[in-house]
């Protein structure tokens, strides 16, 4: 059972804030009781207008203190990460006035910052955008980083566009509100980060974790959030286009992506990750790339925040195997991001029979 117990306590006044260093431009995250607080100020007094993009079901609402417009795309992932979606956004943007000296503000999870944040990227040819992120999933990743886009029948996140907001709020009491199953969501990427830190991650959380299943209070998840968005603003400072590094962000997301393409979006990302975690971690174990101990760590933290590991039912291996090649990693053959002797990094020319005895393990 999911319990989160966030309260103000004195949670605004340790609000963290971590810079994303880029190249030629920087904007900070803010973490922290109330963050979405702070949206009139980081919108900056040039701003006149602000498109704000969220859905129905997102019970948090923003003020962003001058004139705005707020339009709503569909709750599911399958409606909503569509081309005719972003068409529809954009023509609303445009019937309300919208210019390029404008701003769009999106407030929700992973579905409305790629959604969003892609019409941001081509509306205008680019106007200014701020995330409010109101799940675990989009505080700790999807809103960092400017990774954009929309799904095609043929794959998710084949359609985007690198689009770096100026500013994203991460405000934790949202995470009060979460479903339990879209709280395991954003689990899923923090275990993630376990392993592309190299170390773990949040220890001593996850020692609480082996046996206080899915508790944390208002400071914990401060800290944890914190924590999940420095380790990915280090590496998107490093590598904005996913020309190296970056790259390891991906870790279980190739079979996690078939999974959810193959299976309609039935099962939410995070726990899709979680799954192509542990096949990732048995295609390095096969490879002799890691040890019988280390593939055990991984099912150690992926069951202490209480992930499964089992591939749902009805999901054919043709399938997924055919959209490993068509995965955005996939340049000069199917790439895995697999552990190794010296941590992770993406592997080229797995042998199909050990990409499809692997996906035995996991039923």
């Amino acid at each position: 059972m999911l319990l989160v117990s966030l309260g103000v306590g004195g949670i605004l006044a340790r609000m963290q804030r971590v810079e994303v260093e880029l190249a030629h431009r920087g904007y900070p995250v803010l973490v922290g009781w109330g963050a979405r607080h702070e949206l009139a100020t980081v919108l900056g007094d040039d701003v006149d207008r602000v498109a704000v993009i969220t859905q129905a079901n997102i019970p948090w609402t923003v003020d962003p203190d001058r004139q705005h417009v707020t339009i709503t795309i569909p709750d599911s992932e399958q409606a909503a990460k569509r081309l005719c979606v972003i068409e529809d956004v954009c023509s609303a943007m445009a019937s309300a006035g919208i210019t390029r000296a404008d701003a769009v503000v999106v407030v929700g999870g992973g579905v409305v910052t790629d959604v969003g944040g892609f019409a941001a990227a081509v509306y205008h040819r680019g106007i200014r955008l701020v995330s409010v992120a109101t799940t675990l999933l989009s505080q700790v990743d999807a809103a960092i980083g400017g990774k954009t886009g929309v799904n095609l029948n043929e794959g998710k996140n084949l359609v985007g566009s690198f689009w770096q907001p100026s500013a994203v709020l991460c405000d934790t009491a949202t995470l009060a509100t979460l479903p339990e199953d879209e709280f395991r969501c954003g689990i899923g990427e923090l275990a993630k980060y376990h392993f592309v830190r190299g170390e773990s991650f949040a220890e001593a959380s996850l020692e609480r974790l082996e046996s206080h299943p899915l508790q944390f209070d208002s400071a914990e998840m401060e800290l944890i959030v914190a924590a999940g968005v420095r380790t990915k603003a280090e590496l998107v400072a490093a590598d904005e286009r996913e020309g190296g590094r970056r790259v390891l962000l991906n870790y279980g997301h190739t079979l996690a992506h078939a999974i959810e393409t193959v299976g309609g979006y039935g099962l939410r990302h995070g726990e899709a990750v979680a799954i192509g975690i542990a096949y990732a971690a048995e295609v390095a174990h096969r490879l002799g790339r890691i040890g019988d101990d280390r593939l055990a760590e991984h099912y150690r933290v992926l069951a202490a925040y209480r992930l499964s590991t089992i591939l749902p039912a009805g999901l054919g291996d043709d399938d997924l195997l055919a959209l490993f090649a068509r995965d955005k990693k996939a340049v000069q053959g199917i790439t895995l991001v697999l552990d190794g002797p010296n941590g992770l990094e993406p592997v080229v020319g797995v042998d199909p029979r050990i990409l499809r005895d692997c996906l035995a393990v996991l039923r």
